[in-house]
């Protein structure tokens, strides 16, 4: 009996919101090990990982590599899916995000978004599987977004966390370029799309 109470007393502890430095010391502390290990913190080399282990390898160059050194990413990636169900699935927690007013005015009035109502940040009325719209920016973000990790050599992550962390000029240059790309998305490009 006290096993369940103390289950159900840390369930409750870990379905409340977590302050923003938990996070920043985790990373910093993964950031840390996968360098003294001799290896950098990402993603989207596993997308290279993935097409090696689906005979890539036989046709082109870049995708012929060891696997067994890349081990560690696909127990990383599937962990990052695993965490992400077991976080929505079994430690949601239903209250709504506290945003301002005026945060959530603005994302009704110019996004259609209400981030108070259990939709999250994504206008449902577009990005379903039942909208063509929805189906087809969907399918042309993926598509932009895989492209631009493995063209500018690593994603938003691998930049920002493991390049900036390790002083990379072509890092920093990236991580400008992403938020320049992210206002003009943001201001220019998805008040038209939406």
């Amino acid at each position: 009996m006290e096993l369940l109470t103390f289950t159900h007393g840390l369930l409750e502890i870990v379905r409340q919101p977590w302050h923003w430095a938990v996070a920043g010391t985790a990373i910093a502390g993964i950031v840390f090990l996968m360098t003294w290990m001799g290896q950098s913190f990402g993603v989207s080399t596993a997308f290279r990982d993935f097409c090696t282990l689906a005979g890539a390898g036989k046709r082109h160059e870049f995708f012929n590599i060891d696997l067994k050194a890349e081990d560690w990413r696909f127990a990383f990636v599937g962990g990052a899916v695993f965490g992400g169900f077991i976080g929505a699935y079994l430690l949601g927690n239903s209250a709504p995000i506290d945003l301002s007013a005026a945060t959530v005015a603005h994302l009704q009035q110019d996004f259609q978004i209400s981030p108070t109502e259990g939709n999250g940040f994504l206008p449902t009325g577009i990005f379903n599987f039942s909208n063509p719209k929805g189906i087809f920016l969907a399918i042309v973000g993926g598509f932009l977004v895989g492209f631009g990790a493995r063209y500018g050599r690593g994603c938003t992550s691998g930049h920002a966390i493991t390049g900036l962390s390790h002083l990379q000029l072509p890092s920093l240059i990236t991580v400008i370029g992403f938020f320049i790309g992210g206002l003009i998305m943001t201001w220019l490009i998805m008040p038209v799309i939406l």
